[in-house]
């Protein structure tokens, strides 16, 4: 054997540690193995449940149309070590160390992938019938309120809120969304294309409370700040998500305001031989001209193949690997499919694509005369278009934007 293959060998078998075992946790150590190393690679969860996907859980699983959605990932063959309920508690990056609550687990190279933990309601802590829907354990717990079509309140009428409530409407329960804000998803969308979505709670037979806040929460009933009383066999909240990320504190590893691990375009984070995947990181975007934290199952598919890469690169000496992805997500909520594409915020045009009163329609945000955004309700393919033509960058006629009848890569100048 050469000195250079003899050395490449000794590069490959380094020790890579997986913290958290959720898509973007199993999706990092799938990858690098798929990206041809060889060496071993261990995967922590804090979770004791097979590694498993989180979508179905406000779905299927809590439906009791599935059991689990547990990943189809043989891990034995795949020579990927499991260690399932176990808590890391501590990185001591210094000494390439982990402090889990079975002892010390050393690493060469170390990916950060703990997700995002919900927001619990301040003073709901320990109330009993209190829920939040994060985990399989939650899901377990929550499908006897459905099966006994409790009056349900839920707190929060963001897309976990809204997803929520459509299960339990389906499964023969009374709903009432209580909502801060004076729309739902008023941190994630403009007030215009918000607005719509509003009936949809009417129509489904949840009631919708816009503008109002949680005083307390008493076992059985919700109370108002304005006196109002909501009868509650259950509350379920949904708020909000932070990243899990408080366990690094003092670790070295920068965070941001949001309490985001601020990784770099290759997923790279402030310590050597640190990257960091999925909810809990945020990443800077050339395309977009702005740092994401991107909390949707898309973005855990797709960080883990530039950070497996960025390992890889590192080793062998070669140019790192560019994570800058077109952010996508969807929701299933009141019998209709929502997806989006991009990201907003900076945009200066917005063109609707039908009418908003309809069952299907989009709204596409343009930036300089490019797509920057897109939304569709029940269109799936000017979600699907209109992604390659952000990704294209492709300078856009408004006019043919705002024909829902012609397709809208038809747009593209």
């Amino acid at each position: 054997m050469s000195e250079q293959t003899e050395q490449r060998t000794a590069r490959q078998a380094r020790h890579v540690v997986v913290v958290g075992a959720g898509m973007a946790g199993v999706q990092s150590a799938v990858a690098l193995r798929e990206a041809g190393f060889t060496g071993p690679v261990t995967l922590i969860g804090a979770e004791p449940h097979q590694p498993y996907d989180r979508p179905p859980l406000s779905k299927a699983v809590l439906l009791g149309k599935a059991e689990d959605s547990a990943f189809d990932v043989d891990f034995e063959a795949l020579d990927i070590t499991l260690r399932l309920g176990l808590d890391v508690t501590a990185l001591r990056a210094a000494d390439h160390v982990l402090d889990t609550a079975d002892g010390p687990v050393s690493y060469d190279a170390l990916v950060l992938a703990t997700g995002a933990e919900p927001m619990t309601l301040p003073g709901a802590e320990g109330v009993p019938g209190v829920h939040l829907l994060r985990t399989l354990d939650d899901a377990a717990r929550l499908r006897p309120v459905l099966d006994r079509q409790h009056d349900v309140v839920v707190v929060g009428a963001g897309w976990i809120g809204a997803e929520f409530a459509t299960a339990a409407r389906a499964a023969g329960c009374a709903v009432t969304v209580v909502e801060a804000a004076a729309r739902p998803l008023a941190g994630t969308l403009p007030a215009e294309v918000a607005a719509p979505m509003t009936a949809w709670y009417a129509d489904s037979g949840a009631e919708l409370l816009t503008g109002a806040r949680v005083d307390r929460v008493e076992e059985g009933a919700v109370v108002l700040d304005d006196g109002r009383v909501l009868p509650a066999g259950a509350v379920v909240v949904g708020i909000g998500a932070r990243p899990a990320t408080r366990w690094l504190a003092g670790s070295g590893v920068a965070l941001g305001p949001d309490g985001s691990v601020t990784a770099d375009s290759a997923l790279r984070t402030s310590l050597p031989d640190v990257y960091a995947v999925g909810d809990c990181a945020s990443f800077p975007s050339a395309r977009y001209g702005t740092r994401l934290l991107v909390h949707h199952w898309d973005n855990a598919l797709q960080g883990p193949r530039t950070a497996a890469a960025a390992i890889m690169a590192v080793q062998a000496g070669e140019p790192l690997p560019v994570y800058d992805p077109v952010p996508y997500f969807w929701s299933e909520q009141f019998g209709r499919f929502v997806q989006y594409a991009g990201h907003h915020a900076d945009a200066d045009t917005l063109v609707w694509r039908g009418d908003g009163a309809d069952t299907a329609w989009s709204v596409c945000w343009l930036r300089d005369g490019a797509l920057a955004a897109v939304l569709a309700v029940g269109r799936p393919r000017d979600l699907a278009q209109g992604r390659r033509l952000i990704e294209s960058g492709a300078a856009l006629d408004p006019e043919k934007v705002a024909d829902p009848a012609a397709p809208l890569k038809s747009a593209a100048l």
